[in-house]
């Protein structure tokens, strides 16, 4: 971590309960953890140990039942749903496993919506979402609909698309999901070169453990328990694009 600087994700003993009928799930029970800027963190878990439901809440899609989570210091728990959702436009970039573009609108379009719900103008938001393409090398596709590229190319969009607001992090649930290997060392390689040249706080949800060992930092989640946290001592690195 960079040692002084003021947590990004500061999570304090949160707690998820769902109601099932007469029954509670805990779904998280008691998890604390701190992201710093500039940090890319794997998380990584069994089916059903909590991992979904802490980036939920960390991406603002949720809120825990008790506990703490500050976001840049802002407490989140307390918001109501458009403060919540304008947190999530201002300040978080996400990343799917299944990419989740819009099929008949071309790749420029798709990235370019999020700035049309913040109701910038026409030309800057076409500018940003250039730029955005140009960072993940799609500058040259950038007029091509999703069934026209590979499945590594949708989500090099969705990665722009993740970053056209400039957001304080990107949380990427399982970005290399659906991809055959060589896509997925590409995507990892647009996310290293990302948190190392924009200094960009980078979170991964990911079951693969070479995945994971691209990142700082690996966090297990066990029975919605943070139960192990540690460095990455030498993090593989993928090939340039």
């Amino acid at each position: 971590m960079n040692d002084g600087a003021v947590p990004l994700i500061d999570a304090r003993d949160l707690v998820k309960v769902y109601r099932m009928g007469e029954i509670e799930v805990c779904a998280l029970c008691g998890a604390s953890l701190q992201v710093r800027p500039g940090e890319m963190v794997a998380i990584m878990g069994a089916s059903g140990s909590g991992k979904s439901t802490l980036m939920n809440i960390l991406g603002c899609l949720d809120v825990p039942t008790r506990g703490q989570y500050l976001l840049e210091g802002t407490p989140v728990e307390g918001l109501d749903d458009d403060q919540l959702a304008e947190i999530r436009g201002r300040k978080i970039g996400f990343v799917f496993q299944s990419f989740n573009l819009l099929p008949r609108t071309s790749a420029l379009n798709n990235v370019e919506l999020p700035l049309i719900y913040a109701g910038m103008s026409r030309r800057e938001r076409r500018e940003r979402a250039e730029a955005a393409l140009q960072a993940v090398g799609l500058a040259d596709r950038m007029h091509h609909r999703p069934n026209e590229l590979s499945g590594g190319q949708q989500q090099r969009v969705a990665i722009a698309r993740a970053l056209v607001n400039q957001p304080a992090i990107i949380l990427a649930d399982e970005p290399t999901g659906n991809l055959d290997s060589r896509s997925g060392e590409e995507i990892m390689g647009i996310f290293q070169q990302l948190n190392a040249e924009r200094g960009m706080t980078i979170m991964f949800v990911t079951h693969e453990p070479d995945i994971a060992r691209h990142t700082q930092r690996i966090v297990r989640i066990a029975d919605g328990r943070i139960v192990d946290d540690q460095p990455v001592t030498e993090p593989l690195r993928a090939p340039g694009r």
